[in-house]
């Protein structure tokens, strides 16, 4: 019945006196439950239910990255028993040494000289992703460039897998994990120069996409010809990221110096490269393939197992044999021990 009162649900006119007194004590409880529970169901709703009819934002933050566990190396970071590094040798000719006996290697963990019980050489397929700058300022650079990749990919072996991921104001997947170097090589003529340079967003997404790769090996070939003007991430939190990864970085800089890309080569294990003419971008490629597939391996058992040091710094010291010229090596500067 719409309008009606508490009033109204007494009848005869005889007891309205009584009946409005009534209706008054009735009305005074009502509003006196009411703001009871009133007070009981505001206290206990949440402040922000007040802004429900307003407009919202929401603010998505960029957070640091943290690599997954999946993407990291069982006998780097977990079973830390026997810590397997992998060194690659070169000559002045960025050419692979082979024919190095154990007793060539000294190796230090945090500056304590270990014991070296594993020695081994390999040549194991790879995963490897292809991070290509296709900012504007490649654009002049673009056929050597390409060219590049091409003599690269001659040089895989049976085996191998590899992703391409293009780079200019983001990154963007060009091809996904693929065993045939064709399937690369007949994507490459859809990258088209324009924008600006996202590099350490291109890196970022190129290690978490390593996270799929089939082989424990694991590189990222970044080739650029300059720094970022474009990134979500910075430096600094890549580098972090670098440093957890089992992934190896290498890297050809066109024409100008990456300092930058420099340093988060050499902590992966990788090397950086700068060639100052376009027309060596190809022979360096196909360089570094070759390097890539022929590495040592030095496995030991930490003298130190105690759990307060999270990171562990790795240096190998060469024995520089009798009559060479002076060789280059390079390995992963450190790794994490378990966590407590």
């Amino acid at each position: 019945m719409r309008g009606r009162t508490v009033l109204d649900s007494f009848p005869g006119r005889s007891g309205r006196r009584a009946g409005a007194e009534s209706a008054q004590a009735v009305l005074f409880a009502s509003a006196s439950v009411f703001a009871i529970l009133s007070g009981l169901f505001f206290a206990n709703m949440p402040v922000a239910r007040a802004a429900e009819d307003g407009p919202r934002v929401s603010i998505t933050p960029i957070v640091p990255p943290r690599p997954d566990s999946a993407g990291r190396s069982p006998s780097i970071r977990v079973d830390v028993n026997l810590v397997l590094i992998p060194v690659t040798v070169t000559d002045r000719y960025e050419r692979p040494v082979s024919g190095l006996q154990k007793s060539d290697f000294h190796l230090l963990e945090d500056g304590v000289e270990q014991e070296i019980s594993q020695f081994f050489s390999e040549e194991t397929p790879i995963s490897i992703g292809i991070v290509f700058d296709a900012s504007a300022s490649m654009r002049t650079k673009m056929e050597q460039s390409l060219q590049a990749v091409r003599e690269f990919l001659k040089m895989s072996l049976p085996g191998d897998e590899f992703f391409l991921t293009k780079f200019n104001d983001k990154p963007e997947r060009v091809f996904g994990f693929t065993s045939d170097a064709k399937d690369i090589e007949e994507s490459l003529p859809s990258i088209q120069a324009a924008g600006w340079t996202a590099l350490c967003d291109a890196i970022y997404v190129g290690i978490n996409q390593m996270k799929h790769a089939r082989h424990a090996r694991r590189v990222l070939l970044i080739l650029s010809d300059g720094g970022d003007n474009n990134s979500r991430y910075t430096e600094r939190e890549i580098k972090s990221l670098v440093k957890e990864s089992d992934v190896r970085i290498f890297s050809i800089s066109i024409l100008d110096r990456s300092p930058w890309l420099e340093t988060i080569a050499e902590e992966s294990g990788g090397r950086a490269f700068r060639v100052r003419k376009i027309e060596e971008l190809p022979d360096l490629a196909a360089k570094i393939s070759a390097e890539l597939h022929s590495e040592y391996v030095l496995g030991f058992s930490p003298s130190d197992r105690t759990n307060d040091i999270p990171y562990r710094k790795i240096k190998v010291d060469l024995v520089q044999p009798v009559g060479t010229e002076k060789l280059r090596t390079s390995w992963k500067r450190g790794y994490f021990g378990p966590a407590r």
